[in-house]
């Protein structure tokens, strides 16, 4: 039974991370080249509610058809896997857990509030991007005078961020499982297993705290911890936040993770998001060193809760 359940929890967010993978691709469907004069250009067909559409999308050139070309190959082979794992799933019996209408709700809310979220965890991450090139990138996936890097990491605070919205992956509890999942997405294209608890020393430039090792059987019970010891939700998601920053459980992509993990069990209780504006990251980073070295006195929580706390 235990097996079972595990099978049944990696297939949950395989399934979310594949319906996210979708939603990344910048077009979705089968390029189709018409003529109109001495003109070509290039349209989208794709089967909508089982009616045939088509969408134009711009001047045709070789390399655009090439990009549509893979877009459409990568659309189906995601769509192929999808369907493997809705097979295994139906074979394990399981049934989609309802929701409740104000999950349904906040999960609307984080979806309204995608693009802005995501640019301010890019400025976090001191990602130089305006917010309509943040939102080109999120749009089309691509945008000029931006590196590649920057791109990337925005692509992936969009993946992991789809992800964690999936009504499945809402269903499933807050854990330590769902935390590697998500550093897996921030991390991808930097580091082969973004997602696996560090093995190697850190060190986090602006403080004297060096964090110690994690054991992964102390991170399963700590964030364990944390969820049972109850309270507001705010103030827990506030905790497990910090928990998983102060503890830097992965190589890189921490404060994306953890800001993302918050929102995981945030939204499951219903109860707004957990982002940290713009215009505050200043005082964050003040107030986040001061908690690295144990010279806070309550001051990170009662920030978090005040500037960083978005309710629906």
């Amino acid at each position: 039974m235990n097996n079972e359940y595990r099978e049944i929890q990696e297939l949950l967010q395989r399934r979310a991370d594949l319906q996210a993978r979708l939603k990344l691709l910048p077009y979705d469907g089968s390029p189709e080249i018409k003529e109109r004069g001495d003109g070509k250009y290039l349209y989208i067909r794709k089967r909508i509610a089982g009616k045939l559409t088509s969408k134009y999308v711009d001047v045709y050139s070789d390399e655009l058809y090439d990009a549509l070309l893979r877009y459409a190959k990568e659309g189906r082979e995601l769509r192929k896997e999808l369907r493997r794992a809705e097979k295994r799933l139906a074979q394990l019996g399981y049934a989609t857990e309802e929701l409740s209408e104000r999950v349904l709700r906040n999960i609307d809310f984080a979806r309204a509030n995608l693009k802005a979220n995501i640019y301010d965890q890019a400025v976090l991450e001191g990602v130089a991007t305006s917010f309509p090139q943040t939102e080109d990138i999120i749009e089309n996936g691509r945008v000029s005078g931006v590196s590649a890097n920057d791109v990337q990491k925005i692509l992936n605070l969009k993946h992991a961020w789809e992800f964690v919205m999936d009504r499945d992956v809402i269903a499933t509890k807050t854990d330590y499982y769902i935390l590697c999942h998500i550093a897996q997405l921030v991390n991808e294209g930097f580091y082969n297993e973004g997602g696996r608890i560090r093995g190697v020393p850190v060190t986090i430039g602006g403080t004297s705290y060096v964090p110690p090792m994690p054991m992964e059987l102390d991170v399963k019970e700590h964030i364990a911890g944390i969820i049972a010891d109850g309270g507001e939700p705010v103030e827990v998601a506030v905790r497990l936040c910090l928990y998983c920053m102060k503890t830097q459980v992965f190589n890189d992509g921490n404060k994306r993770a953890a800001v993302i993990f918050a929102n995981h069990y945030l939204i499951g209780q219903a109860a707004g998001l957990l982002v940290i504006p713009e215009k505050d990251v200043p005082e964050f980073k003040r107030l986040l060193v001061a908690y690295y070295e144990d010279k806070d006195s309550g001051e990170m929580v009662a920030f978090m809760k005040e500037k960083c706390w978005r309710r629906m």
